[in-house]
């Protein structure tokens, strides 16, 4: 490729990327990703499954059932920096000052609803007491102080490195919940509810995704809690720990789509998002994998809620993988009847959901047992889905892509073309969204891992606009890890309630029901 250079070639390999995969990279950006195809939203009845009570007992029960013999993981993104949470207050340190207004005046002048709704409930998140403790340390005769300044040191305390630095955080590690006697991080309320429904045999397995930069203090929080958590619950935990590959890192480029040059005329590459981690999954083992994000937790009195839909979304996934085990032996048989080929292909399109080919019946046994055979072959994802209770965003969607072929997917709205008016309507109907919460079967009927970066639709990423150093750049995100990273998996949407949907996106979301 013209664009590359030899000393840029040689830097690309030195950094442990593919040349063709820059290259790849590189045509992308010139050609651009186009918009998916929505052909309507998955709703109740067309696409995502209501279980009555009776069903679900019955999943809960079948997965009580078959744990003990099952290898099973925890999975959880766990990289994200707190810097989001706190953003607002990281605005308020820079822009207000103490001398000179009031924090009144702050944020009438400013809009920030978040930063009044952060000093009313101020008292009620679980690291108050600790920031206090700093705050009274550094400042003696803080009672005199006028209450803009207490404020003002306040937060102070709690985001910068003079103080308990939580901006410079990992997000899985900051206290979420106060409970009597403690404070608990994210990453520990994840221990205690793996011990629900993700232990076999006593033991949990969970595997994190973090930042390089914050493995030690993972490390130090595992340390530190180990033996309570397993005191507490009779379950002894194996810990692991993956970065995002830079393998996986994609190349900037200019607005002109020629490679971004840093000073020294070097190529500048950036991590590609979360859709980066199908490697790290990849490579982790479990006959059932539980994926759920590090925000995503709740107070210990609605675990066992919380616990119930996960297991019940595990028994449901047992149940379509035996099935779909039983049929693909079936076609590996000498000869197999049309009656049995019709109910393989029944199942595939109302329990897979994938529609085949409307030609299917034309095809000579041989080749319509090796499309059956290929559409079995893949791993199994059961994701419960939420009922939208504000404006209908991504969520569950029946696509059909470039070769025609019509799938369940989850579709974030920036991959929706919203100025075609068809497509904005189908987007207007959505019902559902996905609330991260994936169960998922990553190994064929003999037991043998899927390579799981051959599943994944390179197409569904995303190009944004950034800046570096003052200049803008375009960026590439590699499809989602629930997006376009699982895009050829099999898949079954479930709903699931509200209450299984508590993500911490601002640092007020710790003052909601579910994290007190």
């Amino acid at each position: 490729m013209k664009s590359l250079s030899t000393s840029d070639k040689e830097q690309i390999k030195e950094y442990g990327v593919a040349i063709g995969k820059i290259e790849d990279q590189l045509q992308t950006f010139a050609e651009g990703i186009p918009f998916v195809n929505l052909i309507s939203s998955a709703t109740i009845g067309n696409g995502i499954k209501q279980l009555n009570d009776k069903k679900r007992e019955l999943y809960i029960r079948k997965f009580e059932q078959s744990k003990n013999d099952l290898r099973l993981l925890k999975f959880v993104p766990a990289s994200g920096a707190a810097t989001r949470m706190f953003k607002e207050l990281f605005k308020f340190l820079k822009e207000f000052d103490p001398y000179d207004e009031s924090v009144n005046a702050y944020i009438n002048r400013t809009g920030s609803s978040m930063v009044s709704t952060f000093f009313i409930g101020v008292e009620k998140f679980p690291f108050y007491e600790e920031v206090m403790k700093g705050v009274l340390g550094k400042h003696t005769g803080y009672s005199s102080l006028t209450d803009d300044l207490q404020k003002y040191y306040f937060v102070k305390e709690m985001l910068q490195d003079s103080g308990l630095n939580y901006g410079g955080y990992p997000k899985g590690l900051i206290p979420f919940h106060k409970y009597e006697s403690e404070n608990m991080t994210a990453f520990e309320e994840h221990l205690y509810e793996a011990a629900l429904y993700a232990a076999s045999k006593g033991e949990a397995y969970l595997h994190f995704t973090i930042s390089e930069d914050h493995a030690h203090k993972f490390d130090e929080e595992f340390e530190r809690i180990e033996k309570k958590v397993e005191k507490d619950t009779g379950v002894s935990f194996s810990i692991s720990f993956s970065y995002q590959k830079k393998s996986t890192d994609t190349i900037a480029v200019d607005l002109n789509n020629k490679p971004f040059r840093e000073p020294g005329n070097t190529l500048l590459f950036r991590p590609a998002g979360h859709g980066a981690l199908i490697e790290n999954l990849n490579e982790q083992e479990g006959d059932i994998i539980f994926i759920k994000n590090i925000d995503n937790v709740v107070v210990a009195r609605l675990r066992e809620e919380i616990a119930k839909y996960k297991k019940m979304l595990a028994g449901l996934l047992l149940d379509i993988q035996e099935r779909s085990y039983a049929f693909r032996r079936e076609l590996d048989q000498p000869s197999i009847d049309n009656y049995r080929i019709e109910i393989i292909k029944e199942f595939i399109e109302n329990e897979l959901n994938v529609m085949v080919k409307a030609d299917f019946d034309k095809y000579k046994e041989v080749y319509q047992v090796e499309y059956l055979k290929e559409k079995l072959d893949r791993p199994i994802r059961v994701c419960g889905m939420v009922k939208n209770e504000g404006e209908p965003g991504g969520g569950p969607f029946w696509i059909k892509d470039e070769d025609g072929n019509i799938s369940l997917q989850i579709i974030e709205s920036a991959q929706i073309d919203i100025s075609n008016s068809k497509q904005n309507s189908i987007l207007k109907t959505s019902t559902h969204f996905n609330p991260v919460d994936l169960v998922c079967s990553t190994k064929n009927y003999k037991g043998e891992k899927y390579d799981l970066t051959g599943f994944t639709n390179p197409k569904q990423g995303f190009i944004t606009e950034k800046t570096k150093d003052g200049k803008s750049l375009k960026a590439l995100e590699l499809p989602g890890l629930w997006n376009g990273a699982m895009a050829n998996w099999n898949t079954i949407f479930v709903e699931v309630p509200l209450i299984t949907f508590n993500p911490v996106k601002t640092v007020n979301d710790l003052l909601k029901p579910p994290h007190q």
